[in-house]
């Protein structure tokens, strides 16, 4: 059997994050590109053991993770490719030949697949009208890339929720803002409130899985079903490397889920399984909020302990029936359409 992962000339988790470092390159890419480099460090001699150690590596970059859910999605992807597709180069002639291809071919799907957010951005052109008004949700790539693309020949103006605990939200405003865009920051406990002066709500995702659900930054769901009672559209933009075999019934099957999330102190004070949940590093800086005159005699605001902030999850599921359309590099499709593609691209 070939090994591929952990051996001294080839770690495919510190390659993973390597890739990582380039801001274009979204956890998907970085699996596909990370695969793509441990085939030809590998040394598998059939077929056989190439897909061995591809699985291999695959589960290795989801147990090292704190959020396997897309860079998992580019894994599928990369091994159907090898194992459903054929090859111009013959495996039975001249294997290392073969892995070179390989190799090339995924590096090939990376460099286009970038260009997908345009794709994208264009499609989303069309149902973006002068001077709306747009409420997004966190931080995204595709979502900046369409929100900027738009900003070139319509008027538009963004509502961004902050997205606690990461704050990712500010870094969104901070971009649109330096393009010009008029935005304004909300507490994500305040998005009903301003529900009724957007025009729709734009996301980004983590996966887009097989019921046509969206997988994405903690939040989305609940802004999804606000949305669905004001009767306002919610979009989600998503590549199709983000397409995932994974079907959900609840958020307590995601992936990303465990016993700890949202449970409650032991009679010692401690959550059952605390010492065995991932840490989670807030960010270095954060804006200070003005003391609201109920709490101006404290100097400094509340913030959750870090050991509230790891009960809490990171990513939510929002149901197909609560989406409006989903955005891809593939088309514009409904959730439905999103099945019916996942079961195609997976067929051979």
């Amino acid at each position: 059997m070939a090994e591929l992962v952990q051996t001294r000339s080839f770690d495919i988790y510190a390659t993973f994050q390597e890739f990582l470092h380039d801001d274009n390159i979204s956890p998907p890419l970085a699996a596909i590109l990370s695969l793509a480099e441990a085939i030809v460090k590998s040394n598998a001699g059939t077929m056989f053991e190439l897909v061995q150690a591809l699985n291999n590596g695959a589960e290795e970059l989801k147990k090292r993770s704190l959020n396997p859910i897309s860079l998992n999605a580019g894994c599928e992807l990369f091994i159907a490719f090898v194992t459903l597709f054929p090859h111009e180069s013959d495996a039975s002639n001249n294997f290392a030949e073969l892995k070179t291809e390989l190799e090339q071919q995924g590096r090939k799907y990376a460099a286009e697949a970038i260009s997908f957010r345009d794709k994208i951005a264009q499609l989303a052109l069309g149902f973006i009208k002068d001077d709306a008004v747009i409420l997004t949700h966190s931080h995204s790539r595709v979502v900046l890339k369409a929100l900027l693309h738009a900003h070139k020949t319509k008027r538009i103006s963004v509502y961004v929720t902050e997205s606690r605990p990461r704050g990712l939200g500010l870094k969104t405003y901070e971009t649109l803002t330096a393009a010009g865009i008029p935005c304004t920051v909300v507490l994500d406990s305040a998005v009903a409130y301003v529900m009724d002066r957007v025009d729709f709500v734009l996301v980004g995702s983590e996966a887009v899985v097989e019921s046509g659900g969206l997988i994405n930054y903690v939040g989305s769901s609940q802004m999804a079903i606000i949305a669905k009672a004001a009767n306002k559209p919610f979009y989600a933009l998503a590549e199709s490397y983000k397409f995932h075999r994974l079907f959900p019934l609840s958020q307590y099957d995601l992936p990303t889920h465990n016993p700890n999330i949202l449970s409650f102190p032991t009679p010692a004070g401690r959550s059952a399984g605390l010492d065995d949940a991932p840490s989670i590093t807030m960010p270095a800086a954060t804006t200070k909020r003005p003391a609201s005159p109920e709490t101006s005699s404290s100097s400094t605001a509340r913030a959750m302990s870090q050991e509230q902030i790891v009960k809490n999850p990171g990513v939510d599921y929002t149901r197909p029936d609560l989406i409006s359309l989903v955005f891809s590099d593939v088309g514009i499709l409904t959730p439905e359409g999103v099945s019916q593609y996942l079961v195609g691209m997976f067929a051979g």
